[in-house]
C-alpha cells in the first residue's frame, strides 16, 4: 500500500491563501514606508505656506562674514505642531566651514568636500553625515561648477542613513535663493534652471563654466531613482550667461 504525503487540499489552499495575502500586505506596506517620509515633508512644506510660516538666517550672517557668537536662535517645537505658527524661525547653519541653507525649503546641512561620485561606499558615507561635493568641481566663489549631490533616499529606513536634505529641492524655482558657507563666510546663489533629467545623464557633472555656477543634484521622484533632479544657481551679482 503506498502512502500519500503532502497536506490536505484544504490546507494547500489555506497557505496559498495565507502567503498571497502576506505579500500583498508586504506589498502595501513597503509603499506606505515609501510615500510616508514624502508625503510628510510635503504636507509640511505646503502648511508652512499656508500659514507664512518662515525659516531664516539671522540678518548678522552676512557676506562679509559669519558672527557665530551673536546667533541665538529660537526653540522650536518638532513635528507638525510648529508648522501652524506664522512666526519666523531662526536658522543656525549647521556648518560656516562648509555647509548650505536653503530657506524656502528649510535645508540646513554640512557639505562634504572633494567626494568620488563614482565610488558608492565613498558617497554613501558622505551623503550619512550631509551633502556631498562632487570630486573636482569648484568651490564657493570660484568660476566653474561647483556640483552637490544628495539622495532623496531610496527607501525609507535610508533616510536617518542617507540624509534626505534635498527632498524638497523640486520645490525651488528661478530667482530662489540658495546660501553657501565656506570658511566662515557667505555665498549667495540664485535659481536660474531647473531640470529632470535620465539618472544616467552626467552632462550637468562634466559641464563648465566662465563664472561661480552652484548644481545640486537629488532624485526624482523624491524616494526613487528613476530620474535626476538638477537644480542650477549663479553666484548673486553675475551677470546671465548662455545655459
Amino acid at each position: 500500500m503506498k502512502l500519500k504525503f503532502g497536506l490536505p487540499h484544504y490546507h494547500q489552499v489555506f497557505l496559498l491563501r495565507f502567503f498571497s495575502y502576506l505579500f500583498i500586505l508586504i506589498g502595501i506596506l513597503t509603499v506606505i514606508l515609501i510615500v510616508e517620509p514624502v508625503s510628510i515633508e510635503e504636507i509640511k512644506f505646503n502648511l508652512g505656506e499656508i500659514s507664512g510660516r518662515k525659516a531664516v538666517l539671522p540678518k548678522v550672517i552676512t557676506s562679509q562674514g559669519v558672527e557665530t557668537p551673536t546667533i541665538t536662535p529660537e526653540p522650536v517645537q518638532s513635528g507638525f505642531g510648529d508648522i501652524f505658527s506664522s512666526e519666523v524661525k531662526t536658522i543656525t547653519p549647521k556648518s560656516t566651514d562648509f555647509g548650505i541653507v536653503i530657506e524656502k525649503i528649510d535645508a540646513n546641512a554640512k557639505i562634504v568636500a572633494d567626494v568620488d561620485p563614482n565610488n558608492e561606499k565613498e558617497y554613501m558615507k558622505a551623503l550619512s553625515g550631509g551633502i556631498a561635493q562632487a570630486r573636482g568641481t569648484s568651490f564657493p566663489g570660484e568660476p566653474g561648477n561647483m556640483y552637490l549631490f544628495s539622495h532623496s533616499v531610496n527607501a525609507p529606513w535610508d533616510v536617518v542613513r542617507y540624509n534626505a536634505v534635498f527632498y524638497l529641492l523640486g520645490k525651488l524655482n528661478i530667482g530662489d535663493r540658495v546660501i553657501i558657507f565656506y570658511k566662515g563666510k557667505r555665498f549667495d546663489y540664485i535659481v536660474f534652471d531647473k531640470s529632470v533629467v535620465s539618472a544616467r545623464d552626467t552632462n550637468f557633472l562634466i559641464q563648465n563654466y566662465d563664472t561661480p555656477v552652484l548644481t545640486m543634484q537629488t532624485c526624482d521622484p523624491p524616494g526613487t531613482t528613476i530620474n535626476r533632479l538638477i537644480v542650477r544657481a549663479r553666484l548673486e551679482g553675475d551677470k546671465p550667461f548662455a545655459n
